[in-house]
């Protein structure tokens, strides 16, 4: 996974699926409807899809019923199972959503907890059950839920039973579905017991099965290690990533990544999950306040250390905000023959797939070592060095070309070609080099 390049469907909102589901309709084929989408990411450059949640819920996905069923809206196991082997077949990995801190309300053994009380048996299938108290939403007890969602039902991941029921579930996935790995959904809030036994089960099911935890805060050793996880999402770019943009100042993301991946940096030998936008949070087009600077924040997704993600929409440059109520502007459904209404920035994926192609070219790209060469208001510029191959990344944001001079330690004359416009090369001298970048554009220069 440390060469995969992702592309992110939120299948519920892109295949515009009913908001509620009734449990008694007959599941409905949507997943034939994404096949096209395979060829897309292929045509992107893209070999590796993280697509959920698919299992049976009630709402948006995160609110299991069944782990062992596929929703309904979106299909059954033959649709799941077809899709899964078309992605294959294509070279794309398939990584599933696996939601196991909490379930919904309609899950079966919270409907037994609701129906028998103190009798049920699955009483201790859930966090802090308290018969003393009532919950909000007037059941005869209290529960924990994740973040005071009390539709989201914390379950007891301590109990043998409910940790034997999601192994079972796991189990068939990798075995009937064939998926490549997993996204844990609010992993930072996991059990760290839990993990490490999926972890375990997991790979004695699959040697090569990936892992990846959803963490915002914190320090990612914590989770990405051998006994557990393979990666997590890093936030830590996200913020920075805009402010160098919207307020002028490379300093916010320069610092970020030399203390996460330059020479000293706490995590340089892990592999974690990048990302400008996804089903959370505001789309990259709608967080940027100039839409050209669209271009340079993709080059450097694309060229930053860590395994590179697109949500689906934004390589068109799809706006969408949260509302304090509900994130449906950041999962909306789409139809691939009304993509020319959809499309903001529709030169956008042409340039993506430039960014997408030099980075599949390049092992520096992929697994070299960090180092900043250059930061000012409105240029940054950094290496990226392999054992066969350096190459330099120079950044402008400004809406004027720039000549811009990078030091370098080379201590003799070297050719340098633009891996995005080849017919731009250059000769350092002792100094370093002299770049002519374009405006809201950037150079990456390998030799």
């Amino acid at each position: 996974m440390d060469h995969a390049i992702f592309y992110h469907i939120y299948p519920l909102g892109l295949l515009g699926a009913d908001k509620s589901n009734d449990f008694t309709a007959a599941p409905v084929n949507r997943f034939s409807e994404l096949h096209t989408w395979l060829d897309h990411m292929v045509d992107l450059g893209c070999n590796a899809l993280y697509i959920g949640p698919v299992f049976e819920s009630s709402t948006h996905g995160y609110d299991t019923t069944d782990y062992y069923k596929v929703d309904r809206r979106l299909g059954d196991d033959a649709a799941l199972i077809a899709f899964i082997e078309k992605a294959h077949e294509l070279g794309i990995q398939v990584v599933l959503d696996g939601v196991f801190n909490h379930v919904g309300r309609d899950f079966f053994a919270f409907k037994d907890l609701q129906e028998l009380g103190k009798d049920s048996k699955y009483t201790d299938w859930f966090s802090n059950v308290d018969f003393k108290k009532r919950s909000p939403l007037k059941d005869p007890f209290t529960y924990d839920t994740w973040a005071g969602h009390y539709e989201l039902v914390k379950l007891n991941l301590a109990n043998k039973e409910v940790r034997d029921h999601l192994f079972g579930a796991v189990k068939k996935w990798i075995g009937t579905y064939k998926i490549d790995g997993l996204r844990l959904d609010t992993a930072d809030v996991l059990d760290f017991d839990f993990m490490k036994a999926l972890a375990l089960f997991c790979k004695k099911e699959n040697p090569n099965f990936w892992l990846m935890g959803e963490v915002v805060h914190g320090d990612y050793n914590r989770w990405v290690n051998p006994l557990m996880l393979d990666s997590v999402t890093n936030y830590d770019y996200h913020t920075p990533m805009y402010e160098s943009f919207n307020l002028k100042d490379f300093s916010k993301i320069s610092e970020t990544v030399d203390g996460d991946f330059g020479p000293k940096g706490v995590y340089k030998d892990l592999a974690l999950y990048s990302f400008v936008d996804n089903h959370d949070v505001n789309r990259a087009a709608s967080t940027l306040k100039k839409a050209e600077h669209l271009f340079p924040l993709y080059l450097l997704l694309f060229t930053l250390p860590g395994i590179p993600a697109i949500y689906y929409g934004s390589e068109w440059g799809f706006e969408g905000k949260k509302s304090p109520h509900s994130d449906d502007l950041l999962r909306p459904p789409v139809k691939r023959n009304d993509l020319g209404k959809q499309a903001k920035h529709p030169k956008l994926i042409a340039a993506i797939k430039q960014f997408i192609a030099v980075r599949k070219s390049s092992e520096a790209l992929v697994k070299g070592a960090y180092q900043t060469l250059l930061v000012t208001r409105q240029h940054y510029a950094f290496s990226r060095e392999s054992n066969n191959e350096t190459v330099v990344v120079v950044v402008n944001a400004s809406n004027k070309a720039a000549r811009i001079h990078i030091p370098l330690k080379s201590p003799s004359a070297t050719v340098f070609t633009d891996l995005l416009s080849p017919k731009y090369s250059l000769v350092s001298d002792k100094t370093g080099l002299y770049i002519e970048v374009p405006p809201c554009w950037g150079r990456i220069l390998g030799h």
